[in-house]
């Protein structure tokens, strides 16, 4: 499943009988709502890109990631990646019976300076006349790389009950709605109790920190866009430029504006 409040452009997906060598790097610019449709291979593959954001669903995960992420997909994990803005796609294909060290389910990734130099370098080197052995050592360098990344928690999960789909989705499209927790239990027709219960075992967070990992998603869009950080903290829900800050900076580990920057 993909965002159900949005509009997106499907992609053409591109397909390939099998891969250009054990490890292939594709690369193109996604435009801003385009995105691939749900699929697997028989391939591992790195999911990233140099510039821009990513929406990158996982079976009912979701991941947004920066240029500072990339996600780990195992062969036959069912998938699909879209750019909430233009994105610098750059996507690592690895056959599926070359051991580099990596799990057999998802990862998202924190991307070193140095994985996301050889990357780049990767999508370039074909454009220039450079010989065989210098490219299998920048491909065997950037393998050695992949399972030396530090590992992050970072997705927001999304319910599979029709009950809990309809309130995810309201608040997918109303990230400031402020409802409290015996407001939708009244909404929904159960008991306050139930709901948390419900939720907690469906989603495996609670809502307020579902809640909170939606907003932190949406801000990450936003602030790839030329918005002002206090219209944006205002659509968020958040009554001042500091407590939105606040909240960013003990998610992401910097300011709004210094992501921005970045």
């Amino acid at each position: 499943m993909f965002a159900p409040t949005e509009d997106w452009v499907l992609e053409d997906f591109p397909h390939l009988e099998k891969l250009l060598g054990e490890v292939y790097l594709r690369f193109q610019v996604l435009p801003r709502r385009h995105r691939f449709p749900i699929h697997s291979h028989r391939w591992n593959q790195l999911v990233y890109a140099s510039s821009g954001t990513l929406l990158v669903t996982l079976d009912d995960h979701w991941h947004v990631i920066s240029p500072e992420q990339a996600i780990w997909v195992p062969a036959g994990l069912m998938h699909s990646t879209g750019a909430l803005q233009e994105a610098q796609f750059r996507n690592l294909y690895i056959a599926g019976d070359v051991d580099v060290g990596m799990p057999q389910r998802s990862q998202v990734l924190s991307v070193r300076p140095l994985l996301r130099a050889l990357i780049v370098e990767l999508a370039e080197v074909y454009q220039r006349s450079e010989d065989e052995a210098y490219i299998e050592r920048l491909k065997a360098l950037t393998l050695d790389q992949l399972p030396r990344q530090p590992v992050l928690d970072f997705h927001l999960p999304w319910p599979r009950s029709v009950m809990l789909r309809r309130m995810c989705q309201e608040l997918l499209a109303n990230p400031a709605d402020t409802q409290d927790l015996k407001t939708w239990s009244e909404t929904l027709g159960i008991s306050r109790r139930t709901l948390t219960r419900h939720f907690e075992r469906e989603l495996g967070i609670s809502l307020r920190e579902w809640r909170l990992r939606l907003r932190l998603f949406k801000a990450l869009e936003l602030l790839e866009t030329q918005d002002d950080i206090t219209q944006i903290a205002l659509e968020l829900g958040y009554n001042t430029p500091s407590a939105f800050t606040y909240m960013f900076r003990q998610r992401m580990g910097r300011s709004p504006s210094d992501w921005r920057r970045r």
